[in-house]
């Protein structure tokens, strides 16, 4: 693709009319969802700006939560509150009822924090599966999301986002796999995978 001046020129008068025309201030819904690796880092990095705006964040991990998670590390060592589920990966779960009980008990947690006013960000990692497994209500979800402080930002993260879900969201992103180091047998690596 060659530079056109006259494209460039047009697609910034675009940008600037649409800056413009966005006047409403409050705090949004982002899903990231998808097959592709990332989504939990993409959440994570969400966190970090806020924080890096010395904004006030809390952290929810549904599913993963019993190996080391360098994001965790290095969020809780800087007071950011966590509740991590602490269940494991699904495919290695033997006791659904067990798994749902800490979904609800996590949810529970969520369900605090997504009505403190004093919270700017929260990141509601892999919720995505708890509604699938109906582990957790999608009604309550979005009923939840609907009531939280007006400025509050939330962030979920998980594969196949129920339609509805999306549909409530201000941004929904979707990471699509190409190519993963894991299919040419590569081992996940600290502090690239986990």
């Amino acid at each position: 693709m060659s530079y056109n001046p006259k494209k460039q020129k047009q697609h910034k008068e675009n940008v600037e009319k649409a800056v413009e025309n966005a006047q409403e201030e409050r705090g949004q819904v982002l899903i990231i969802t998808g097959n592709g690796k990332g989504k939990t880092t993409a959440g994570f990095g969400n966190i970090v700006r806020a924080l890096g705006h010395k904004q006030d964040v809390a952290v929810v991990q549904f599913v993963k939560g019993v190996g080391e998670c360098g994001e965790r590390n290095l969020l809780e060592s800087r007071g950011v509150p966590f509740h991590t589920m602490a269940t494991g990966f699904s495919w290695n779960s033997e006791d659904k009822a067990k798994d749902k009980l800490a979904a609800q008990q996590a949810w529970q947690q969520a369900k605090i924090w997504l009505q403190d006013p004093d919270l700017d960000m929260v990141l509601l990692d892999e919720l995505t599966y708890m509604i699938t497994w109906d582990f957790i209500d999608l009604d309550e979800v979005i009923t939840t999301l609907k009531q939280r402080p007006k400025e509050m930002s939330v962030v979920i993260t998980g594969r196949a986002a129920h339609r509805e879900l999306k549909e409530y969201a201000d941004t929904v992103s979707e990471v699509r796999p190409e190519k993963h180091a894991f299919h040419q047998g590569l081992k996940a690596r600290k502090g690239l995978d986990w």
